[in-house]
């Protein structure tokens, strides 16, 4: 059963990295992993996405998905930003 929720839960993680990018151009909104934390944000999960890893941040209903360039840079779009 496990196994099965874990499957869905990268089955999802993975189809939103593959639309964050997309909805990041079109929103305009890019930042960094270092900023987002300073800001508050959680991080609430990360999936390997080839040689690389993608970490997912949220706090309250707004959330980024970041992309990690090297260990030390990452560049952050987000998923879906509400009007403050």
């Amino acid at each position: 059963m496990r196994r099965l929720a874990y499957a869905t839960v990268c089955s999802v993680l993975l189809a939103c990295v593959a639309a964050s990018p997309a909805i990041a151009q079109s929103s305009g909104v890019t930042t960094d992993m270092k900023t987002l934390l300073r800001q508050g944000f959680d991080i609430r999960a990360a999936a390997p996405n080839g040689d690389k890893f993608v970490v997912f941040l949220q706090k309250d209903r707004n959330a980024y998905a970041c992309e990690f360039v090297t260990l030390t840079l990452s560049r952050c779009g987000a998923i879906n930003k509400e009007s403050e």
